[in-house]
């Protein structure tokens, strides 16, 4: 789609590029932090020793500890499903920095219960419903706020900072904990409460930066409030009120607003909200938990004295990849390539892995294995790594960032709480049932979730177009156009990059057909 170069939607002065469009997305970014750090850090915590006996656990039937650690482990994942689909209403009503705002004064209270108390156990339990309904509603609020104030030719890499953020948390949560494990007295109360108070640093500096944000100027106009939107736009882009770009950047946005309110309101009723939910549901929502990582290390043969060593370099090649795609490739290579070649890979390291655990068992012989079997054990251990390199910049980073930008203004409050939704179910989903799952089927569980990523890149293939430079007024042409059911011809249905031409007059044209109609528009508009 046009090579390693952006591609911008019309010309744009070099001042909207600034370093204001940079620091809203990093302040938001600190949301993600909250997000990644409880995925990596919680799993080892609640499995000290320390923690297990100040609440009591280490007297319990094998049976009831196993439920505790799923269920501590799921409270999060349920709570914040009722966060994203909360988030819904209160964007409407109220915006996205208000929600932000008060989600982060939610997670450092549920932050603070959790590193206070003492042998209540129930105080664990409604810290991690509390941080996990603000972290819901986090979710939901901060990649349609990012993808709403940035310039189309860097959406993505501004929308990718909120997974550069979950990958940093992720990482600080494994070293946090190996860090502990190797420094401190594990036997010791403060080993687990410091785990747990580290929470507060991600969510002091979204409370404080957050104070700085500017509200969304698509929902600002959306309830008639022209002259903040104006006033929002004018900083952000760093252009005066009346610069020829942001009045063709507001005139865009009237139409779109308008037209979605008529065909919003016109005979077909809640029917473009229902096609929405539709498309959204089919988008891969798979948000990869580490909470089972070390369990993950075990089943291929890792010794118990080094599961914490290699979790944590599984953080970090996960990190390096979602940094370094975000930060320098989604905007140049697109999103459509990435995504197939993730899933491929990993349905490929996930059958592999699942293949070895399968035919050669190496948790029950523990560590007696033949030269063959350790030489198949080094490649399921580097499969794992790579499995977690092409993953975060694959679905990884790539779910947040397209759905984030696809949707229209009048949509993007509710379409963004039910993509967080429906990620968050399926987090819970496969939180609560992978443990039994590998207790029931051993290794087939790793061939299922390959089978997942296959099915993930024929639906890519088919159904996923490049959003690469995209402005998000033309997505629901680009989405729902001639090329829909076969985005293999985007380019043939939009020449010369794949991009439809932005809405401008006052009636929505009809999508072309393939070819020359398609070019014939394109070439008329521009």
């Amino acid at each position: 789609m046009g090579g390693f170069k952006k591609i911008e939607d019309r010309p744009t002065p070099k001042e909207v590029y600034n370093w204001r469009v940079y620091m809203l997305a990093i302040i938001c970014g600190c949301g993600a932090l909250t997000f990644g750090y409880d995925g990596a850090f919680i799993g080892t915590t609640i499995a000290r020793p320390s923690f297990r006996e100040a609440m009591g656990i280490d007297k319990m039937t094998k049976a009831e500890q196993t439920a505790m650690t799923t269920n501590l482990t799921s409270t999060f994942t349920g709570s914040a499903w009722f966060g994203a689909v909360f988030a819904w209403p209160c964007m409407e009503a109220f915006g996205r920095k208000r929600p932000m705002q008060v989600s982060a004064v939610l997670f450092n209270l549920g932050a603070i219960l959790m590193t206070v108390t003492t042998h209540n156990l129930g105080l664990i339990y409604a810290g991690r419903a509390i941080t996990g309904f603000a972290v819901g509603v986090l979710t939901a609020t901060i990649p349609t706020f990012i993808g709403e104030f940035s310039p189309p030719a860097i959406r993505g890499q501004l929308t990718g900072f909120f997974e550069i953020a979950y990958q940093i948390g992720s990482l600080v949560g494994f070293w946090i904990n190996f860090g502990i494990t190797s420094h401190m007295d594990v036997t010791s109360n403060t080993s687990w409460r410091v785990a747990m108070a580290v929470q507060l640093i991600p969510g002091g500096m979204l409370a404080v930066g957050s104070v700085i944000l500017k509200e969304s100027p698509g929902w600002l106009l959306r309830k008639g409030r022209e002259e903040e939107a104006m006033a929002v736009l004018s900083y952000v882009r760093q252009l005066p009120e009346d610069h020829e770009y942001l009045q063709q950047e507001v005139a865009m946005l009237r139409v779109v607003i308008e037209e979605e309110r008529k065909f919003a309101g016109g005979k077909t009723g809640m029917g473009p909200y229902l096609r929405a939910f539709t498309k959204e549901l089919r988008v891969p929502h798979v948000r990869h938990r580490v909470d089972y990582s070390p369990t993950l290390f075990t089943s291929v043969g890792i010794a118990s004295e080094d599961v914490n060593l290699y979790t944590g370099f599984y953080g970090l090649v996960k990190a390096v990849g979602a940094i370094t795609f975000c930060l320098w490739i989604v905007d140049r290579s697109g999103r459509r390539v990435p995504w197939l070649l993730s899933a491929g890979g990993c349905a490929i390291t996930l059958v592999y892995i699942g293949a070895y655990v399968i035919a050669v068992d190496p948790a029950s012989k523990k560590g007696m294995l033949t030269g063959s079997e350790q030489r198949q054990g080094t490649g399921a251990v580097a499969c794992i790594m790579l499995y977690s390199f092409i993953w975060s910049w694959g679905g990884n980073s790539l779910a947040w960032i397209v759905s984030a930008e696809m949707f229209p203004i009048s949509m993007r409050s509710i379409t963004g709480a039910f993509g967080a939704a429906t990620q968050w179910l399926s987090s819970f989903a496969a939180t609560m049932s992978a443990p039994h799952m590998q207790a029931a089927v051993g290794g087939w569980v790793f061939v299922f979730y390959g089978i997942c990523c296959f099915l993930t890149l024929v639906f890519t293939f088919v159904f996923i177009p490049e959003t690469r430079g995209t402005p998000i007024e033309s997505m629901a042409k680009l989405f729902g156009g001639p090329s829909r059911y076969c985005q293999w011809r985007q380019k043939k249905a939009w020449p010369p990059h794949g991009i439809p031409p932005p809405v401008t007059d006052d009636v929505v044209p009809e999508s072309p057909q393939l070819g020359e109609k398609a070019e014939i528009d394109y070439l008329e508009r521009v």
